[in-house]
């Protein structure tokens, strides 16, 4: 009954917008999506596996190891199954709900999935990402254009204070051999989240050159 409701509620597009360490939870991350044309933010707490494999994809790199969900995507496409668009389709008590939207040659069908899996091979497949209105407004931000965040319409105004960034600024300190260097290690111990922003801080420098 409730898919049957979500099917005629309109959907509001997002994409992905950042991917960074948690400022709420220690060991774990947060890929923060973002309304397209709009400045509402929905930030989503995943999990250090997750969040490699969304920086995988995203950054378009090659593991020296297949991942699980290019494992997923490859068996898909063997059997002829196609990912149209990925939907965050609830939120219950903290936690998201989301849901693939898959078709075959004869079918189209729903599969329930964990938010971070259907983002990361939504991110494989270049499929859209949908979520609801009375998500975005139980959970979403609003980032001005000078980057103040201030709650939805239906949260309660609150304070966050994420501090500085310790491992941004060390990069800050370091040199170009070293980024270098440390961008190999990092690769070859499958660190893709760290890879991004050293490579982030390479890119900045050249761009000061």
């Amino acid at each position: 009954m409730l898919s049957f409701v979500l099917r005629f509620m309109k959907k509001i597009e997002l994409e992905v917008f950042a991917l960074s360490h948690s400022i709420t939870q220690t060991h774990s991350y947060a890929v923060v999506l973002g309304e397209v044309n709009g400045l509402r933010r929905l930030p989503i707490v995943i999990g250090a596996f997750e969040a490699q494999a969304i920086a995988v994809a995203l950054e378009k790199m090659t593991p020296s190891r297949p991942l699980t969900h290019d494992l997923m995507k490859n068996f898909m496409l063997a059997f002829s199954i196609d990912l149209h668009e990925i939907i965050i389709s609830d939120l219950q008590e903290g936690i998201f709900f989301s849901k693939l939207i898959c078709s075959s040659e004869n079918e189209t069908i729903e599969i329930d999935s964990r938010t971070s899996d259907a983002i990361a091979l939504a991110v494989r497949f270049g499929c859209p990402i949908y979520t609801y209105e009375h998500i975005l407004n139980a959970a979403g931000i609003v980032m001005d254009d000078k980057g103040k965040i201030t709650p939805t319409a239906d949260q309660e105004p609150t304070t966050t204070d994420a501090g500085g960034d310790d491992d941004t600024e060390d990069l800050k300190r370091m040199s170009v051999e070293e980024l270098n260097r440390l961008l190999e290690e990092v690769l070859e111990n499958e660190d893709y989240i760290k890879a991004i922003a050293i490579r982030d801080e390479l890119n900045n420098r050249k761009k000061k050159k």
